[in-house]
């Protein structure tokens, strides 16, 4: 099946944005350009804080294009469990060995290099058998502790799992699939019940350092995500002329409703919002024209905005750490109507090069997660550019181009694995 540009374009803005936001100075820019709940000067977690930045945008957007990339990718697999499993394990290592090997700028190479060996498919499966082997020969050498590993990952890693179980388990009744929900809800919810049996499934694990059953809570956004790439299975059918205005109009509505629910939620401008939401995704709805395909992921992005809006009032207000309902249903509602306007501009022609750019990057975010710390600052240290990047932190436009110049690097070296065609996969 062709892959989705538009997809690969949430994708890839969401591994960009990963990088520009751990590579930009800290302490010094403004509050909406860190996490919500971690505030400059200091950065000190505050769970108190609600509201969310574009920075929040980040994760979830990423888990939603996993949770999209499930059906696109089990529909045509006869053996769906073992594939399953396979990536468990192999993205969990991944965690693990990635982790381990950041101290040392000559280590952090070595392991670039093997990773590229085990994860670029190749004819021949001696190279990945010899790469595997040096991997977990350094992690024993090294003493590894399995409880520290890249903990966005290992989370990852749980996600295309259970993911993916669920999604096969119910490819036939989706209306199960979202049946799921309630109950994890329920034991999330239960499990502040002392001596309860919720409490002793929440807790149990048969190897807390792989699965716990906190990471469930990231299905919020996993499982909507497959109803996407479900409806990415659907045919375009010509759409009339006339109706360009308005799907165009929708699309920017779709992209004025993460401006406004960032700007509005992150000042605590909670009523505004609502009103705002509640207009132009009404607006939306009523103009849309007969396209299902395109309808569906309307609907379904104005209908989780607007629940994850009325959870806002709960929980102390919208957060991304501890997250809760609110974020899962915000943030997916916006991932929706994100990829919507990424596919109404790619059908009319509009952004081809943005879209593109993005697509190509969403293609190997594997690469374009480690080459930044695997690869690039190793080199900048290696050869002293360190201190050249380092003394950019002093200065608010210079702490900004300091993370565009760390991100587009990045952006490159993703980029020439793409036209190679070097494409990591688990």
């Amino acid at each position: 099946m062709k892959r989705s540009n538009s997809l690969d374009a949430l994708r890839g803005f969401a591994i960009l944005a990963m990088v520009l936001s751990s590579s930009i100075a800290f302490g010094i820019l403004p509050e909406w350009m860190y996490h919500a709940q971690t505030p400059p000067p200091g950065h000190q977690f505050n769970p108190e804080l609600p509201g969310i930045t574009w920075v929040d945008l980040v994760f979830p957007f990423f888990l939603f294009s996993m949770g999209a990339a499930i059906p696109l990718a089990l529909h045509s697999k006869k053996v769906v469990w073992g594939s399953l499993v396979q990536r468990f394990i192999l993205l969990t290592f991944f965690a693990v060995f990635t982790l381990h090997t950041r101290p040392d700028p000559i280590i952090a190479i070595g392991a670039f290099v093997l990773l590229c060996f085990l994860f670029i498919r190749m004819e021949s499966k001696i190279p990945k058998i010899i790469a595997l082997t040096a991997a977990v020969a350094f992690l024993i050498y090294k003493g590894v502790d399995v409880y520290k590993s890249d903990i966005i990952i290992l989370v990852l890693a749980n996600m295309a799992f259970f993911g993916g179980i669920i999604w096969w388990l119910t490819a036939k009744q989706p209306l199960l699939r979202l049946g799921v929900l309630p109950f994890i809800a329920a034991v999330f919810l239960a499990a502040d019940t002392p001596g309860s049996w919720a409490e002793a499934v929440y807790n149990w694990s048969p190897l807390p350092w792989m699965y716990k059953f906190y990471y469930l809570k990231y299905l919020f956004i996993i499982l909507p995500g497959t109803f996407a790439g479900e409806w990415l299975m659907l045919s375009v059918p010509a759409i009339p002329a006339w109706d360009k205005r308005k799907w165009m109009a929708i699309a920017g509505g779709a992209f004025l409703l993460v401006i406004v629910n960032v700007v509005c939620l992150f000042s605590r401008q909670v009523v505004l919002n609502l009103v705002l939401s509640v207009l132009i995704g009404t607006c939306m709805l009523l103009i849309a024209a007969k396209v299902q395909a395109w309808k569906n992921y309307l609907q379904a992005g104005v209908y989780l905005l607007w629940l994850g809006l009325c959870f806002d009032c709960t929980q102390g207000g919208i957060k991304k750490d501890p997250s809760n309902y609110s974020y899962y249903f915000v943030t997916g509602g916006l991932a929706f109507l994100v990829v919507l306007g990424f596919m109404i501009l790619e059908y009319y022609g509009y952004g081809k090069r943005v879209i593109s750019y993005l697509a190509a990057n969403g293609r190997n975010p594997m690469v374009a997660y480690v080459a930044g710390n695997l690869l690039l600052l190793p080199l900048l240290r290696l050869t002293g550019a360190i201190e050249w990047f380092s003394a950019m932190e002093h200065n608010v436009w210079l702490g900004v181009l300091r993370g565009l110049l760390f991100t587009g690097i990045v952006s490159g070296i993703t980029l020439f694995f793409v036209q190679r065609k070097w494409y990591w996969k688990t």
